[in-house]
């Protein structure tokens, strides 16, 4: 009897430490999965690199967007805007790590090494299968530069420009509009500077890009005696340009929300005012 006793106390005893080791394990799993909901709503740490934020932008990156080169700088609406969304999201501006990529690459499929992409991209339905956008953060419109001296410095409407030979950055706005408003045999070039050497060198007639870009090409004289001929009439851009992520990023809702609430508490457009008012003047519009 005494000894059935001693068996039964044995039973017990090992009943409780089994009992006892899935409560200890039940509640290390519910200390482990908080843990992990924890770090998967840590948006810090769900980029390339956790704890900071790579961004892309240009190479070069072009003024008024970027000042001299150097999106680091913060100077520029660009690395302005940049900078305000990464404390948003929660990161200082020592966290953020800028990186170079064409145009072109950026929107493409596939994978990215960076976690945001910003450099005048245009919104639009084609280019959201490949990739994520934020909301706008600027509207722009489509501009066309020619040489002083050239045949078509005197054209005063879009009709004007079809026997020239004109040059967009591949890929981008530009090109749907000059083929909509003007012709459809375009020269492509894969970056600006390319478009605006082009141009130079009298390899083109005349070249379309942003209208703050045009602006700047002329007052920087990377196109040598040119003009800004005119805006193209119908040419705003209604979806604006977004911030780029790469396909169902973690970081694409938030990143919207952060854009919305700088334009909704009126930082972009101090912005602009700040970085964008010289290259915005009244320009000739050409239909």
């Amino acid at each position: 009897m005494f000894n059935n006793k001693k068996g039964f106390i044995r039973v017990a005893a090992a009943t409780v430490s089994a009992l006892a080791l899935v409560f200890t394990a039940a509640c290390g799993s519910s200390q482990s999965n908080n843990s992990a909901s924890a770090d998967s709503s840590d948006l810090t740490q769900q980029t390339v690199t956790p704890g900071k934020l790579t961004i892309a932008t240009g190479e070069p990156a072009y003024e008024p967007w970027v000042m001299n080169d150097k999106p680091e700088s913060g100077e520029g609406y660009e690395a302005a805007v940049a900078y305000d969304v990464a404390e948003k999201l929660g990161f200082k501006k020592s966290d953020v790590v800028w990186v170079r990529s064409t145009f072109d690459s950026a929107i493409a499929p596939g994978a990215k090494d960076w976690d945001m992409n910003i450099q005048q991209f245009g919104i639009t339905d084609a280019r959201k299968k490949a990739v994520d956008f934020s909301s706008s953060y600027y509207n722009d419109s489509q501009a066309v530069i020619v040489k002083k001296d050239g045949k078509f410095a005197n054209a005063k409407s879009l009709a004007d420009l079809k026997d020239a030979t004109i040059g967009v950055m591949v890929g981008t706005l530009a090109y749907d509009y000059v083929k909509k408003s003007i012709k459809e045999d375009i020269q492509t070039f894969n970056d600006d500077a390319a478009l605006a050497q082009a141009l130079d060198a009298g390899q083109i007639d005349a070249l379309v890009t942003s209208t703050v870009e045009c602006v700047y090409m002329v007052q920087s004289e990377q196109v040598k005696d040119a003009t800004v001929l005119g805006r193209i009439s119908g040419s705003e851009d209604k979806n604006g340009m977004g911030i780029v992520l790469p396909k169902d990023s973690k970081l694409t809702a938030a990143t919207t929300k952060a854009v919305d609430e700088l334009n909704a508490d009126g930082t972009l457009k101090k912005l602009q005012d700040k970085w964008l008012a010289e290259y915005t003047t009244d320009l000739t519009e050409l239909k």
